[in-house]
């Protein structure tokens, strides 16, 4: 290529010759891209020089460097770390709140069982003044015909809602179940024992409704020895 001498304004000067040839006409051989690039004059050719270079390629601005080979190698694998780990964290959260709702079904069953227990126990303890007119009316032979049918009903229904009658003449005294409205001592009795009773008492599951009302008598070596003494100082003497 054939130029003219930037010396004259007119390029009216000697010619300069640039050999851009890639190969040597002397030698046969490819040239070296390191002597093109060898352009004292910066023109377009050279290498990472000026500002026409194409978009992305080494040298020119915004060009992006090269990535490393290992970066492609490396990238699946973190991003699958990535993902595990949101995955671990998702289901610790699942599991989180299926065991909150657990709890929380727990416990409103729970709840609503003990409300139950609740309003049945209290529509039962007005029933109670009832069931031992049932029972005297019963001891004194007046239960027969219509009104024996509808108190053996009522008795039913309430055995079924769960309600248990108990105290008996022979039974232990337990202070949590029974209440004491006499005291004696006999000779009869190993221990305190009920005697007598007065009221019987009824339970709804584990829960007192109300506590048994009997006579308690205690073995006579429990006696107090004061009271024993009296009790010798009035026995007839023979």
């Amino acid at each position: 290529m054939t130029d003219r001498d930037p010396g004259s304004e007119f390029g009216d000067g000697d010619p300069v010759v640039r050999d851009k040839r890639r190969i040597d006409p002397e030698t046969g051989n490819l040239r070296e891209p390191a002597e093109q690039s060898a352009d004292p004059a910066g023109g377009p050719g050279a290498a990472g020089g000026g500002t026409s270079g194409r978009p992305g390629m080494p040298g020119t601005p915004g060009a992006q460097p090269p990535r490393d080979p290992s970066d492609l190698i490396a990238g699946p694998s973190a991003q699958e770390a990535l993902l595990t780990e949101a995955l671990a964290e998702r289901t610790a959260d699942l599991q989180r709140l299926q065991a909150e709702y657990v709890n929380y079904k727990r416990r409103v069953d729970r709840d609503r069982e003990t409300n139950r227990e609740l309003v049945i126990g209290s529509v039962l303890t007005e029933l109670l003044q009832t069931l031992d007119d049932i029972g005297r009316a019963r001891e004194a032979g007046e239960l027969e015909g219509a009104f024996k049918a509808v108190a053996e009903s009522v008795e039913r229904v309430t055995e079924k809602l769960g309600l248990t009658k108990y105290g008996e003449v022979g039974d232990p005294f337990d202070p949590r179940i029974h209440e004491a409205l006499l005291h004696n001592y006999s000779d009869e009795v190993d221990g305190p024992t009920a005697t007598l009773v007065m009221q019987p008492g009824y339970r709804l599951g584990e829960r007192i409704l109300r506590a048994a009302r009997v006579a308690v008598s205690e073995p006579t070596e429990q006696l107090p020895a004061e009271q024993a003494d009296a009790d010798e100082a009035d026995k007839p003497t023979e």
